[in-house]
């Protein structure tokens, strides 16, 4: 393995750890510090949108100035970010940290871009699983070490806790060496990628396949609890499931290729869909969060095909777009989960089945055709 790799893996092994520590509890916390529901749900809302713009012009900047300084700049802003939320005694400072820490998402693309570039005789799908696998192993363990220095120490302490081990991740990354900047031919230069067909095409089934994928997602923690009756220590067994999912399910789908291992990814997340809608016992929805998985499973093989349609010149920013669109999707979706809810806390899943049937056709067809065309 590329000495790089092993510093990044290393890197994201603790960030996750950290990140898992405080993520989770955050909504606690806020209401703590004095925040109401509605506050809380505003402040949610803020966070998922400073994760969103960041990721087309960071894209684009990994490809202009290179991926290492802007690696350091995250790691840098998400462990001061970090300090600020375990320093803050009242919410605007907190918010204020929080914000910032969600700013750090302009990470991914530039991330992806340098593990694609130092993957050596690697498969592009099988170096950026390694990335998703590192840090879900991590966030296996932060949220149980962080719920159990919570209990005893307080919530608070979570957060310094969490920026003495995002010190050392941050180590980690310093060691990485610079790349050279892919350039591309002044007197014949790629295409933008809006006047890329093959690749806007492509940017559609990913479009929709992660609104089919994540509909089902943001309510189903209420659905377990409040319908099915589990208690929050069964939730939260479900939620260590879904973390260990997420990172063997990224090893497991990255040996069967980009394009097989996407369409098995939303073939379990269809599982998924279809045990918590039919599933009453404890090891069953367990299983099934496992299996969700194979949706974070999914992101680097859709990446991993999207690197195969553009000038390699335009890496970052290909990534950065398909991050954004990924985001949006996250910030719009929950309201329909909420308003299918309202009517029927069931119906999202067949609904959610329908649309990951429709998806795996598309993403049978359309994929193959644009990669042999």
């Amino acid at each position: 393995m590329n000495r790089n790799l092993i510093f990044i893996a290393a890197a994201l092994l603790l960030w996750g750890l950290g990140e898992g520590m405080f993520l989770n509890f955050q909504p606690i916390y806020l209401k703590s510090l004095g925040s109401d529901e509605q506050q809380i749900g505003l402040i949610l809302g803020a966070f998922g949108a400073a994760m969103a713009v960041t990721h087309i012009p960071a894209g684009r900047l990994a490809d202009r100035i290179g991926r290492r300084p802007l690696l350091i700049a995250a790691w840098l802003m998400g462990l001061v970010s970090t300090v600020v939320m375990a320093l803050a005694r009242e919410i605007p400072l907190f918010v204020a940290g929080m914000l910032g820490y969600g700013l750090t998402a302009f990470v991914s693309s530039p991330l992806s871009s340098y593990v694609t570039a130092a993957r050596g005789k690697w498969q592009v799908g099988t170096a950026l699983s390694l990335t998703t696998a590192t840090f879900s192993t991590g966030m296996v363990l932060g949220p149980v070490t962080g719920g159990w220095i919570g209990e005893h120490y307080g919530l608070r302490t979570v957060y310094f806790v969490a920026a003495g081990i995002f010190v050392l991740s941050t180590l980690c990354i310093l060691f990485i060496q610079s790349q050279p900047i892919d350039g591309h031919d002044p007197e014949s230069p790629p295409p933008p990628l809006r006047n890329n067909p093959r690749f806007m095409a492509y940017l559609g089934v990913v479009a929709f396949a992660v609104f089919a994928m994540y509909l089902a997602q943001p309510l189903t923690p209420n659905f377990v609890n409040d319908v099915r009756g589990f208690s929050l220590g069964n939730v939260g067994i479900m939620f260590t499931m879904g973390a260990l999912g997420n990172a063997l399910l990224a090893l497991v789908l990255s040996r069967l290729g980009p394009y097989f291992g996407y369409i098995a990814g939303q073939a379990m997340v269809a599982a998924f869909a279809f045990i918590v809608w039919r599933a009453t016992s404890l090891p069953l929805l367990a299983l099934g969060y496992f299996l969700l998985g194979g949706f974070r499973a999914a992101r680097p093989l859709a990446m991993a095909q999207a690197r195969e349609l553009v000038h390699q010149s335009q890496m970052g920013l290909t990534y950065g777009v398909m991050e954004t669109v990924s985001a949006v999707i996250f910030i719009l979706t929950p309201p329909l989960a909420g308003y299918l809810y309202k009517i029927d806390p069931a119906i999202i899943y067949p609904f959610s089945l329908g649309l990951l049937a429709v998806s795996i056709v598309i993403s049978l067809i359309v994929p193959w055709r644009l990669l042999h065309a």
